[in-house]
């Protein structure tokens, strides 16, 4: 059986997992194309008015995919950390899809809830045996081996400073140990964001090339380690039930804490309601307590690169500004 898998959403965190999984069932796994302009604007027909980009975009995955595999993959997203959620859009995503995109039928629609604890994913992985007809034993052995598959797919960008698609196409440039310890003269910039908007080059405008380009040394939450995430954590007065802005808001407490950076960046969707509140806690926090130039870039369909562009250059010119000053001028005057 072809199995679809759109290169959108969870696709940065658990394509190693899903695709392991499938492949020792003896299933093809087919990815879709990556974000493209026919895909937005597919997506952008289908999708209600009211849903983020990125949702909008999953549905222009799934329309290119429909014609080309038997059955496509979207699962039931409800929590994946124990006593928390995600976006309640992921809750809903199956039920969009089937109602929004003609001719995507066939739905391998399966819930993962890891809010009662991580052990629930392998409830996730016998239902979707159930669905594929296929021995509990055989699910289990494919089980196991997905589960490494996708440990050292996290410990990979970890240990070398990588991102996602840069250790699932095995690409050798990226930077060696860890980030915070390479190319002392280089500017070092916090990249924060949901994978989706970071890591899809067409939604995020080529953002990560063009920071690259310019010689800036990137750090994002998938090169920091669970104990760092919950060390930055602490900051709040109370915990945050949300993973994804969970997972921003310790990443950047832990680096500026530590003064392991030299400026902020966090891409948002306009229209995501957790994102807003993030962006709003960090800005006012960066300039009450830390003074590290901080720049919120918000997307949508109707983002303009000319202006995305030149937000960006501004951002730049003030970190290599302050990088002349902290090393030529003397604090002794």
């Amino acid at each position: 059986m072809r199995i679809g898998i759109p290169r959108a959403l969870f696709y940065y965190q658990f394509f190693p997992f899903w695709k392991s999984f499938f492949e020792q069932l003896g299933h093809e796994v087919v990815l879709s194309s990556p974000t493209n302009k026919d895909i937005v604007k597919q997506g952008l027909e289908l999708c209600v008015d009211d849903a983020c980009l990125p949702i909008k975009v999953f549905h222009g995955h799934v329309a290119s995919l429909k014609d080309k595999v038997d059955i496509i993959f979207v699962p039931r997203i409800i929590s994946i950390e124990p006593r928390e959620y995600i976006c309640p859009k992921f809750l809903g995503l199956p039920d969009m899809i089937k109602n929004s995109v003609p001719g995507a039928s066939q739905i391998l629609d399966v819930e993962l809830n890891l809010y009662k604890g991580k052990s629930n994913m392998l409830n996730h992985v016998l239902n979707l045996g159930k669905i594929l007809n296929i021995n509990q034993s055989r699910v289990l052995f494919a089980y196991y081996k997905a589960a490494n598959a996708l440990r050292q797919f996290e410990a990979m960008m970890i240990k070398n400073s990588a991102f996602p698609q840069d250790v699932m196409d095995k690409k050798q440039y990226i930077m060696k140990g860890p980030c915070h310890k390479v190319g002392a003269n280089k500017l070092k910039v916090l990249l924060l964001g949901h994978y989706y908007n970071i890591y899809d080059d067409y939604i995020s405008m080529d953002l990560i090339r063009k920071l690259r380009k310019q010689n800036i040394q990137l750090i994002t939450s998938e090169m920091v380690t669970r104990r760092e995430i919950q060390e930055g954590i602490k900051k709040l007065s109370k915990d945050m039930f949300w993973t994804l802005g969970k997972k921003t808001i310790g990443t950047a407490f832990y680096y500026l804490e530590n003064k392991k950076v030299d400026g902020v960046i966090h891409v948002a969707s306009f229209g995501c309601g957790p994102d807003s509140l993030v962006g709003e806690l960090l800005e006012r926090s960066i300039k009450k307590h830390y003074k590290v130039p901080f720049l919120y870039l918000n997307l949508d369909e109707h983002s303009g690169e000319a202006g995305f562009n030149t937000r960006l250059e501004a951002f730049l010119d003030v970190l290599e500004g302050r990088s002349y000053i902290e090393n030529n001028i003397s604090a002794h005057g």
